[in-house]
């Protein structure tokens, strides 16, 4: 049973306990041990073990960090060595440290981390750049400078912002070295840029390796240099490039950090024998704002150096190192703080499993604190004197920036910022040989090795490029062109004509082309079709002519006959324009012959008059003019059809006697396919493939021809003879061949569309030049001269292309007319006859009336037969209007009153005799 009356005694002894122990168990550490591995007797080394000194000076002497605890600092020398570092490396890993500093090479850096890895210690660098060292694969690897990742953007931009596009690369063959020229290649293609040689250096001190990689550049196009190696005070690699007179207006070089490094750390002494041998170099240099503090370190730090070396070991990595020491500091007190001054370690036996190998690893021990140290590193947020310093995501430093320096006459200048925020504001550049000129940044060749450039050595169509016998003379219409696009070229091109294939038959034009992509040639100019299989391999330059496929025939000029009046209008044109006039010249007679002295007259005149009447319209020479209304209406819409067809013929048969009007019984590509008519193709063309996998027209029916005069020979013999209907071949050829004859021409437009150019390896500067060169040529119209005179001699063949009909007038272009004037012409016909009909029975019915009372001058018999009827109104038609307007009257009158006025009378007698006369003549008719 539990006592509770004891239980107050029980309840002050432990709190008694607490009170005596708690400050044992919970006391703030003295020490803490931070270590730190690099090169002392380097250019980074010599600036950042001073620096960091003042660091841990600084730090234990601020008691508002790390109150009451020593920072500790434990420096091992790694002598630029991957294995002594590792084995320095672990010397200070024995000392229990929570944080190391460094290494500031990135090899040793790739080492190391996979050990502080291990034993989840932080590891802050201050000058391993490499940018592959932010892997996820390292998670305790941070860095207070700027990652090569931001060195190589900047880089990039500089050499984007004046217009190069192929660099050469010079590097250390380490991680260092290869990581960051690779990225640097990355972010080149990003601008539609590269690198185009890559020269790796097995070290500084190899001067043989050097030089011979800088002469064997000489040779190459690009002039611009990217240099990417460690601090070297000596600055072998300019040294050398300077004895080879390779730093001239000609070339341009561009050095990361390293230069800036190296130059800042000179003493005044050696930098002004240095900045001789560098004019006009344009360098990077880590960005770090001007402030107080920093030029109290400087001052501090000078005052340590040797008299005479004051500034020689000065420089921005220092200041990386100082503020590597500072945030690792702080980040350590936060540390304790959070963690109740507790800092433990363990055994390695859970990292590195049993130590069977039998490598005394005893002695390592994981720090415990390790991911929380590391978390709180990122969290960083700290002002130093290189600037503000916070990590993103990959461990690195959030803004990069830079400046750019330009060394000119001895003296460093800031010529631009960069940041990854902001890019480029640069001012103006003095490059090597003192101009200010931005430098073309490229070579074609010089005097001593110039361009192979191919040309197909043709057996046939030798006016496009040939070489002429026993002579080194190269010629053609290729070649003319070729010659005139240099002349727009900003430089200088040397180069050599080298001929491909042997004369005697046409080479491949597909092996040319890969001979160039394989470095045999440089470059090839000639009849080069740009196809899709070789545009794979080389590049090729703008298109100087366009080409296709395209049909010659037999043609024939249609002004070449007597007969030519009649081919403005068809057939069916001319047939309706007779039928028009005849028609026209009967319905008018018809309508005027009643009341028109003119249209009268014995038969024959009658005839003549109705034929010639509608005739005579064309040249406005009728004198017959009309009476009746209808025939007004419908001369009317005739003479305003005359008027649209005089004019179309007009201008039609202008056009036949003033243009050259060829004409091919062959109207097309299609039709050409549809019939069996036998076709010619040249030896080697695509047209072979095109016509028989594409039109599917079967092989039996294609002649293969060698030359123009094979062309010539089959188009004359015709598909009866022995020869061919047509030639399908590429556009140039054909306009070659017809240039000496006119006999043939070109029926249609191409039915396949490509283009003709120069082809040059891959990435080629020249073939950009070229391009703008041929474009320049075309606007100024010298591309067409130089076509004109090679293509011309007998008038332009694009001028003579055939037509599969002549232009002609049909009948379906002014049908509307016609239909017009014939529907007028048929009504006012149609009136006419209706008038006449009710004419007819009126007079009729008057005549029996009066045939009942008294004998007619023309009886009209009850019975009557049809015949006669129809013989009786024919009659009828043929009397005057006059006439027959008088005898109604009479017929009036006399119905009115039963005697007649002696004068009525006269007329009913006269009325009647004329009837009676003109009935009696067209019985006789």
């Amino acid at each position: 049973m539990v006592n509770f009356a004891a239980l107050p005694l029980l309840l002050h002894t432990l709190i008694w306990l607490f009170q005596l122990t708690g400050p044992i168990c919970c006391q703030k550490p003295t020490v803490v041990n931070v270590g730190a591995v690099f090169t002392f007797n380097s250019v980074i080394g010599r600036a950042a073990k001073p620096a960091m000194k003042a660091a841990i000076s600084d730090i234990n002497a601020d008691p508002n960090i790390l109150n009451g605890t020593k920072l500790n600092f434990f420096m091992e020398d790694s002598n630029c060595s991957g294995f002594l570092g590792s084995v320095e490396a672990l010397q200070v890993l024995e000392k229990e440290i929570v944080a190391m500093i460094g290494p500031q090479s990135s090899v040793v850096a790739h080492v190391i981390s996979q050990i502080v890895n291990g034993l989840q210690i932080p590891q802050v660098s201050y000058a391993a750049t490499d940018p592959t060292l932010s892997t996820l694969q390292l998670p305790f690897f941070l860095r207070t400078t700027v990652s090569d990742s931001y060195q190589m953007a900047a880089m990039a931009d500089l050499i984007d912002y004046y217009g190069w596009k192929e660099v050469i690369a010079i590097f250390l063959d380490d991680d260092y070295g290869r990581n960051g020229i690779s990225f640097l290649g990355d972010e080149l293609q990003k601008k539609m840029c590269r690198i185009s040689h890559e020269y790796p250096l097995p070290s500084l001190a190899n001067l043989t390796k050097i030089t011979q990689i800088l002469n064997n550049s000489k040779l190459l196009g690009p002039r611009v240099y990217v240099v990417h190696v460690g601090p070297d005070p000596q600055l072998r690699i300019f040294t050398i490039a300077h004895k080879l007179g390779m730093l001239t207006s000609n070339y341009i070089w561009f050095a990361t950090d390293w230069l800036s490094t190296t130059l800042d750390s000179s003493s005044p002494i050696t930098n002004g024998a240095s900045l001789d041998i560098l004019n006009g170099v344009v360098g990077l240099r880590p960005h770090t704002p001007e402030s107080k503090r920093k030029r109290d370190l400087w001052d501090r730090l000078r005052k340590t150096q040797p008299k005479g070396l004051t500034n020689s070991v000065l420089n921005v990595y220092g200041l990386y190192a100082y503020d590597s020491v500072w945030i690792v500091a702080k980040a350590v007190d936060k540390f304790i703080k959070e963690n109740g001054n507790i800092i433990t370690f363990s055994s390695t036996g859970k990292v590195f499993g049993s130590n069977e190998s039998g490598i005394q690893l005893g002695k390592l021990k994981v720090f415990d604190g390790g991911s929380d140290l590391l978390r709180i590193l990122m969290q960083t947020d700290y002002n130093g004197l290189s600037g503000r310093i916070q990590f993103g995501e990959d461990r690195n430093v959030v803004n990069g920036s830079y400046d750019v320096i330009n060394i000119d006459q001895r003296k460093i200048r800031l010529v631009g910022y960069w940041s990854n925020n902001s890019r480029f504001k640069l001012e103006n550049v003095v490059w090597p040989g003192g101009k200010s000129e931005i430098p073309r940044g490229w070579v074609i060749a010089d005097a001593g090795k110039p361009l192979r450039i191919a040309f197909p050595k043709r057996a046939s169509f030798v006016d496009f490029v040939t070489q002429l016998n026993n002579t080194n003379i190269v010629r053609g219409y290729v070649i003319d062109i070729f010659k005139e696009a240099l002349k727009f070229v900003p430089y200088e091109v040397p180069y050599k004509l080298v001929p491909f294939g042997d004369g005697r038959v046409n080479p491949s034009y597909d092996e040319l082309v890969q001979s160039v992509a394989n470095n045999v040639f440089d470059a090839a100019v000639g009849d080069i079709a740009i196809v899709t299989n070789r545009t794979k391999i080389v590049d090729f330059s703008q298109p100087y002519t366009t080409t296709g496929l395209i049909m010659v025939a037999p043609v024939k000029d249609s002004k070449s006959s007597a007969w030519v009046f009649l081919k403005p209008f068809t057939v069916e044109m001319w047939c309706a324009t007779a039928g028009s006039f005849v028609v026209i010249g009967i319905v008018i007679w018809m309508l005027e012959h009643r009341i028109n002295d003119h249209f009268r007259g014995p038969p024959k005149r009658q005839i003549i008059t109705m034929c010639l009447f509608s005739f005579s319209t064309l040249f406005k020479a009728n004198q017959e003019a009309t009476i009746s209304p209808l025939s007004r209406l419908v001369m009317l819409v005739w003479l305003f059809l005359l008027l649209v067809i005089t004019s179309s013929y007009t201008a039609s048969l202008t056009s036949i006697l003033t243009l050259q009007q060829l004409w091919s019984p062959i109207r097309g590509i299609d039709d050409l396919v549809a019939s069996n008519l036998p076709i010619g193709y040249q030896v080697g063309s695509f047209a072979y493939d095109y016509l028989t996998q594409s039109l599917f027209i079967p092989s039996s029916r294609l002649k293969k021809l060698d030359s123009p005069e094979d062309y010539e020979k089959a188009l004359r013999l015709g598909p009866r003879g022995g020869g061919v209907a047509a030639i399908i071949d590429e556009l140039p050829y054909l306009e070659l061949f017809l240039s000496k004859t006119k006999e043939f021409g070109m029926i249609g437009q191409p039915f396949t569309r490509s283009g003709w150019g120069f082809a040059f390896q891959r990435g080629s500067r020249l073939a950009v030049d070229m391009s703008t060169a041929i474009l320049r040529l075309s606007e100024s119209g010298k591309l067409q001269e130089i076509h004109n005179s090679w293509f011309c001699k007998l008038g332009c063949p694009g001028n003579r292309g055939g037509k599969s009909e002549l232009d002609q007038l049909h009948l379906i272009s002014f049908w509307g007319l016609y239909l017009l004037c014939g529907i007028i012409s048929l009504a006012a016909l149609f009136l006419f006859l209706l008038k006449l009909i009710c004419q007819y029975i009126r007079y009729k019915r008057h005549h029996r009336r009066r045939h009942s009372e008294e004998v007619t001058p023309f009886p009209v018999p009850s019975n009557t037969s049809c015949t006669q009827t129809i013989q009786n109104f024919i009659g009828f038609i043929d009397e005057r209007e006059e006439a027959i307007k008088s005898f109604f009257r009479t017929s009036h009158g006399a119905q009115n009153g039963n005697q007649l006025p002696i004068r009525s009378q006269k007329a009913k007698e006269k009325a009647d005799s004329e009837i009676e006369v003109g009935t009696s003549g067209m019985n006789r008719g």
